[in-house]
């Protein structure tokens, strides 16, 4: 019904949260001159992964409760919404389901994030390795 409220909501708030990162990434690296080669992805740019994810997913998601006549372009927008019991429903299922969808995607980047760090601490040690040698 309105599942993918919940996601998208994490999407807005997250793409706000890049915007700003991405901000400060810049200031701070003008003022200490950090060279863009270094090998290390902006935490901005993860970020913006998440986002993507976040939103692709909502979007789909809509696609497919239009499709289904879950969502109509007329006020109340969302077919569930138009009664009591439906909209109990419809918030029962945003509460589980929306915000289930919302943490697993938030924790596979998280995962994704970890495997980056991982690979490029890897990187980092064997050019330093290989300097020392």
């Amino acid at each position: 019904m309105a599942c993918f409220i919940v996601p998208a909501t994490e999407a807005i708030v997250t793409s706000v949260v890049e915007k700003v990162v991405k901000k400060q990434e810049a200031d701070r690296s003008e003022e200490v001159k950090i060279p863009e080669s270094e090998g290390r992805i902006p935490f901005s740019v993860k970020l913006g992964w998440l986002n993507k994810m976040l939103w692709g997913g909502s979007a789909l998601l809509a696609f497919e409760h239009v499709w289904h006549g879950e969502v109509v372009p007329y006020f109340p927008f969302l077919t569930a919404a138009a009664t009591a019991e439906g909209a109990r429903t419809m918030l029962h299922e945003m509460a589980t389901t929306g915000t289930t969808m919302a943490v697993l995607v938030s924790l596979f980047w998280g995962a994704l994030v970890a495997a980056s760090n991982m690979i490029e601490s890897r990187s980092k040690a064997e050019k330093q390795e290989t300097v020392h040698k």
